[in-house]
């Protein structure tokens, strides 16, 4: 049992196609593709950790694909754009304790004048 099982068709299909392939050879390959697969995997790492350490994180607002507006929005917010929800109720959580709550009604923040702690509050503390 695997976690994404094979088509049955595309296993006959490769099988039908295919020429078994020797023990040792089959190995040399697999050594082969995992040597890659760790080299690609390494640069990727390095260029991931290059662009945070230069500041280019946010890599769509750094290539213009995010507007100045956007990007001062709350991630909150953001989320509730993409999954078409204009109506939230948002809390946010710094380890196991509540930062903040709110209402999201149509895109805006709605703080309820009860009893909300910000994160500065909570530093306060």
């Amino acid at each position: 049992m695997s976690l994404f099982p094979q088509p049955r068709w595309l296993r006959r299909w490769i099988r039908r196609r295919m020429n078994p392939l020797p023990v040792d050879k089959a190995a040399l390959w697999k050594g082969r593709i995992s040597i890659f697969y760790s080299i690609v995997a390494w640069n990727a790492l390095g260029w991931v950790g290059y662009m945070v350490y230069t500041g280019r994180n946010d890599w769509a607002k750094y290539y213009g694909y995010k507007t100045d507006e956007e990007a001062q929005l709350p991630q909150a917010v953001r989320f509730a754009k993409q999954l078409n929800m204009p109506n939230a109720h948002v809390m946010k959580f710094s380890g196991l304790k509540k930062t903040d709550e709110y209402e999201l009604k149509d895109m805006e923040v709605i703080r309820s004048a009860t009893g909300a702690t910000t994160e500065k509050d909570v530093s306060d503390h």
